[in-house]
């Protein structure tokens, strides 16, 4: 699954597109608040945006990429499936990306494939997320659900993506969870190989 996504949002671009959906940013942040990695991977810091208390505004929160595990020696839980569960008592966030990478192959280094949203100039992902633990920081994992027509010829699950309009439905909850997290039509991504494997 997603163990892998890449952020080249631009503060400026994030900007606009917060004041298009009428979400408010903090006075306080910036674009320190959204820094760009080419690969952020499991156990990797990341940016969040996550509901503040003020009512309709959404800060950026570094996190970690995976959830501790509730076993002693179990890994951390960086894809979370999404079916049949009710989120409501969950803490809700995304997480913004200019795009997330599946790879395909038994050896490595593995092809790996590049998908970005069309019509939009970045992605939101859904996500869930915890206070920090003991030595473990704050922290994220991504939510998914079976493929949609886009991602099924690369991969069997697929993260879920989210449409702009629906970013504060999931941040606030005000959809059903039937009708946010779901694949998109087909159409909605596009996909790139960006790496040649060996398998």
């Amino acid at each position: 699954m997603c163990n892998a996504y890449e952020q080249h949002v631009k503060w400026v671009e994030y900007c606009r597109m917060m004041q298009a959906l009428e979400l408010g940013i903090p006075a306080s942040q910036s674009e320190r608040d959204l820094p760009e990695h080419d690969d952020i991977r499991i156990n990797q810091m990341g940016p969040v945006m996550r509901a503040t208390a003020n009512d309709r505004e959404v800060e950026l929160e570094p996190m970690n990429f995976g959830l501790p595990s509730n076993r002693p020696k179990g890994g951390p839980v960086f894809n979370f499936r999404s079916e049949g569960r009710n989120f409501s008592n969950t803490q809700r966030c995304l997480v913004p990306a200019s795009a997330f990478f599946e790879f395909t192959g038994t050896k490595y280094p593995k092809t790996k494939h590049r998908f970005t949203l069309n019509g939009a100039p970045f992605m939101a992902i859904a996500g869930i997320w915890r206070e920090p633990q003991g030595n473990h920081p704050a922290s994220f994992a991504m939510l998914t659900t079976e493929p949609g027509p886009d991602v099924k010829p690369i991969h069997n699950r697929q993260i879920v993506v989210l449409r702009p309009e629906d970013w504060a439905a999931w941040l606030w909850l005000t959809k059903s969870e039937a009708e946010l997290l779901r694949p998109l039509e087909q159409g909605s991504l596009s996909v790139e190989t960006v790496r040649k494997g060996v398998d």
